[in-house]
């Protein structure tokens, strides 16, 4: 069971209900989660938002964009290249302590016929979101960098992330809410860690 979890996820059906599974999907209605997942696909998943959610997840997969954008700030800010990788590396770490968190709860993806799963997964492990984790990580570590003009873009940034993975149909609410106040939490720790060591020019 342990082992099966681990896999990847079933592959995208393209715009339509997903059928990966789905005589292995629980019968009945929609309740709770479920619901209001498949609530916000309806509401808001059409070619157009499916298509940057895409782009949005190929992006935020392992935290590699992330990482990208904090290594680019340390060759480009040689004044403040310590606090760029630093944040970096909180990204990452971030991003660890939310697959560290999955492996422990073990909760499943939606699996659901009322959920359509439109993007492809590294494992069937939910809970938290890793994207949601390190996105938010990075937006506040960041734009922290940046100043206060990158503070809107990046919770912007944060929400739409957020809320990509529902229309995506890989992750519950909870998922996503849960990744956030994950990744808030670890950013606030690194800046409080990198700001104690004094800044040297390159």
């Amino acid at each position: 069971m342990a082992d099966t979890l681990d896999r990847p996820g079933p592959h995208p059906t393209g715009s339509g209900p997903d059928t990966t599974g789905t005589a292995d999907r629980p019968a009945g209605p929609a309740s709770g989660e479920v619901a209001a997942l498949a609530a916000v696909q309806g509401a808001v998943a059409n070619p157009a938002t499916v298509r940057v959610a895409r782009a949005m997840s190929l992006f935020g997969e392992h935290a590699a964009g992330w990482l990208a954008i904090g290594l680019a700030g340390a060759a480009l800010d040689r004044t403040r290249r310590r606090e760029w990788l630093g944040s970096a590396a909180a990204v990452v770490f971030a991003h660890g302590a939310s697959i560290g968190v999955k492996r422990v709860v073990r909760r499943r993806r939606p699996e659901h016929p009322t959920v359509r799963v439109l993007v492809g997964t590294p494992s069937r492990l939910s809970f938290p979101s890793s994207h949601a984790t390190s996105t938010t990580a990075a937006a506040i570590l960041y734009a922290g960098l940046l100043g206060r003009s990158a503070r809107a873009g990046a919770a912007a940034t944060v929400a739409t992330m957020a809320l990509s993975r529902l229309v995506l149909g890989v992750h519950y609410p909870t998922d996503v809410a849960t990744g956030t106040a994950l990744g808030a939490a670890v950013a606030v720790g690194a800046r409080r860690t990198i700001s104690r060591t004094p800044t040297t020019g390159g």
